[in-house]
């Protein structure tokens, strides 16, 4: 099983995990085609060219645990627009 499938199945699993680092969910999107781009601030922008969709997300700090409701909402995203399964 391949890193990103780890993360994939890490990343669905329900409930929601609370124990997906920051650094683990930008390389599953890089993974998926997302890019990351970053500002002055916590807030992280993903954007997929080929799909022009973007994810806005908050960089935790000073832990580097996702929150549970960004967890969720990349989650559904990535199901919307055809680039993982329910």
């Amino acid at each position: 099983m391949s890193k990103q499938e780890k993360l994939l199945r890490r990343i669905v699993a329900k409930p929601v995990p609370s124990t997906i680092r920051c650094s683990e969910l930008i390389i599953f999107l890089k993974g998926l085609g997302y890019e990351l781009h970053t500002n002055n601030g916590s807030r992280r922008k993903f954007f997929n060219k080929s799909l022009n969709r973007l994810i806005i997300c908050h960089e935790p700090h000073p832990h580097d645990q996702v929150d549970k409701a960004c967890i969720s909402d990349v989650v559904e995203h990535l199901i919307e627009n055809g680039l993982i399964e329910k």
